[in-house]
């Protein structure tokens, strides 16, 4: 079986060199790719000297350089892990048994579940972060996963070719999850040690804005992949806005046997139209979603 190891890295000079060793030295049959994303330090230059195949990708943004690797790149199973040397690379014999063992097509390094993250990590809104972003997730998309933020995972030939990376940034490991999540793909999660990065190297993620897209990714594909719930939502909010307005003039019209407070009522049946009209939204686009899953589904059986 062919195994690839895919290492985005944007000035990873520091670390890049002993994630290559390690890697190697458990996985020795594996072709290593280091993709630099115009990194202005040697990071490149060291990961070739340490036998990497190198390859540039000049589109700014972890998800070009991965869409370049699963596009370019052919294997059988492809691991991906980031360059900052904070993942062990003594479980991914580990993690590979658990592709193989139950045909998975994402096997996910879960920080969170033994606390090595949270002993390790020295970015107080990270942990908050990844709470948040892992109850989101599971909530709207009935799962139970452990961690949703980690870079090391491996994938299926059949994940890899058939995702589609819409995202550029952070948004990823977000992305990826829900894809799979949406397509009945099979997730598996092994529990991993994590490391925080050696004095000196600097993460490239930002706290909030960074944070914020990720949000804002998760509320995008909500949208997308379940516009039926997303629009009622809406929906039931001007319902009730127009039951909040609506409900007065009808006490006086049976009162009165007159309509005093036109606008209201005006207002009222407006905001009735509006939940009506976002209701029909949602079942329109929810079929669409429905045949596309389907269609997706015929793509993953010809696998």
């Amino acid at each position: 079986m062919k195994i690839a190891l895919l290492i985005p890295c944007f000035n990873e000079e520091q670390t890049v060199a002993q994630v290559i060793r390690d890697f190697r030295e458990n996985i020795p049959d594996a072709e290593i790719y280091v993709y630099d994303n115009n990194s202005t330090d040697r990071t490149a230059e060291i990961a070739a000297e340490n036998g990497a195949i190198v390859r540039h990708e000049f589109q700014q943004g972890k998800s070009n350089v991965v869409r370049s690797m699963f596009r370019e790149i052919d294997a059988d199973y492809y691991i991906m892990v980031d360059g900052d040397n904070t993942y062990p690379a003594s479980q991914v014999n580990v993690l590979l048994d658990e592709v193989k063992k139950k045909n998975c097509d994402m096997v996910v390094g879960d920080r969170l579940s033994n606390g090595t993250y949270l002993k390790e990590n020295k970015r107080a809104f990270h942990g908050f972060g990844n709470r948040l972003v892992k109850s989101l997730i599971n909530y709207i998309f009935k799962a139970d996963l452990k961690d949703i933020m980690t870079g090391y995972r491996i994938f299926s030939k059949r994940f890899v070719k058939n995702y589609p990376i819409m995202y550029q940034g952070f948004e990823l490991e977000t992305e990826m999850t829900i894809f799979a999540l949406n397509n009945n793909l099979r997730i598996s999660e092994v529990p991993i040690d994590f490391t925080d990065r050696p004095e000196g190297s600097v993460s490239k993620l930002n706290t909030y804005t960074d944070g914020f897209k990720v949000l804002l990714t998760i509320f995008n594909l909500f949208r997308h992949y379940k516009p039926l719930q997303f629009f009622s939502i809406f929906a039931l909010l001007f319902f009730i806005a127009s039951l909040a307005f609506g409900i007065p003039p009808i006490i006086e019209y049976f009162k009165y046997n007159f309509v005093y407070k036109v606008p209201s009522a005006i207002l009222a049946s407006g905001l009735m139209l509006f939940a009506l009209i976002s209701f029909t939204i949602g079942l329109i686009l929810d079929t669409i979603s429905l045949n596309s899953r389907k269609f997706m589904q015929v793509l993953l059986q010809r696998e």
